[in-house]
């Protein structure tokens, strides 16, 4: 039995009249999203890939068990606080008090471990508040203040140093116990063989992968850096994104903090943290972030870590000089700035 369409109205209906537009079909969700990740990605993850290949048949210890989870463990730190970098850097900004930050906060930690020997909970907690404090100053200096990043960080990196150093007391921290060893290279801090450290790392990655790319609150991150006043004027509270952008980074240079002690010996000195800020704003910049702000991936900044961590491993193991990891990794983060100022120029163009 045939049926025929009705209108609302209970009426035959007869469709469109002839060479009225058809409208277009719905295009499901799967077509609509962006793909799981860019093609910066994509490059980044066939470049670590292939130095991967080309350093296990130079040196075939490369790519044995302990090889790789002491990179894994080294790489945690640089691409945790690398997430919040990034969403400072997507908002237009950045933080080179990150490497003094990480020295505040171990030194903290390592002291009450010592004096008071918490348990991994409190130590944790602790050193993440710690972490949040300094990133909070930041931010409201950034927020409100209306100074540009880079000065407010460059004079808190100074404040938070002398900070350190004052806690330090002019000495190392000593027997400090194995609390934190759930995140260090021992048995003790690894699961199936992947260090607790990086397992981390990559959930806390994936968690800020998806809220910037589906949460609107994360989307408002990048109109910030886009444009803060047309931001502003579409309703976007611009200065608690970046209040919030830094206070984050604070949070995970706290957590980091704890990752940094638990590689380590039973013995804390004062080079921790250091240089520990160029090496984050390099994962970033090479994981594909625009400096200019705007644009940014997490996943990119955590292959960007892995690479620059690799480089350094490689050039080790190979008995290369330490310096040409230098070299190496400034080659890369000149490549990915002039892929992104030419991606830039093409879309100005169109």
């Amino acid at each position: 039995m045939s049926t025929t369409a009705v209108d609302r109205h209970g009426r035959p209906d007869a469709g469109p009249p002839p060479g009225a537009p058809v409208p277009p079909r719905s295009r499901s969700r799967a077509s609509v999203l962006p793909s799981p990740m860019t093609g910066q990605e994509m490059v980044l993850v066939a470049v670590v890939a292939a130095l991967w290949v080309v350093l296990g048949l130079t040196t075939p210890a490369f790519l044995t068990a302990g090889s790789l989870q002491p990179l894994l463990v080294a790489t945690a730190p640089i691409a945790l606080v690398g997430v919040g970098m990034t969403i400072v850097i997507i908002t237009g900004g950045i933080d080179v008090s990150v490497g003094a930050a990480i020295m505040v906060c171990s030194v903290v930690t390592a002291k009450v471990l010592v004096t008071d020997e918490v348990n991994l909970a409190v130590a944790v907690l602790l050193s993440v508040a710690v972490g949040g404090l300094l990133g909070l100053i930041n931010g409201v200096l950034i927020a409100y203040g209306r100074v540009h990043a880079i000065i407010i960080t460059f004079g808190t990196a100074n404040l938070f140093l002398f900070a350190g150093l004052q806690i330090f007391g002019s000495s190392t921290v000593n027997g400090i116990p194995n609390t934190l060893d759930f995140f260090g290279r021992g048995p003790g801090g690894r699961t199936w063989g992947v260090p607790h450290a990086f397992l981390l790392t990559v959930l806390v990655t994936a968690l800020a992968w998806w809220y910037l790319r589906h949460a609107a609150g994360g989307r408002h991150f990048f109109a910030v850096g886009g444009d803060a006043h047309a931001a502003r004027l579409a309703g976007v509270r611009v200065q608690r994104r970046v209040l919030l952008a830094y206070l984050t980074t604070g949070l995970l240079v706290g957590l980091a903090s704890c990752f940094t002690i638990a590689q380590g010996t039973s013995t804390l000195d004062q080079s921790v943290g250091t240089g520990k800020e160029l090496a984050v704003i390099a994962a970033v910049v090479i994981g594909g972030t625009s400096i200019m702000g705007g644009r940014g991936s997490v996943l990119g900044t955590l292959l960007g870590a892995l690479l620059v961590q690799s480089v350094s491993s490689g050039v080790t193991q190979l008995g290369w000089r330490s310096q040409l990891s230098d070299l190496f990794v400034g080659i890369f983060i000149i490549v990915a700035v002039g892929a992104d100022l030419l991606r830039a120029r093409a879309r100005r163009s169109r």
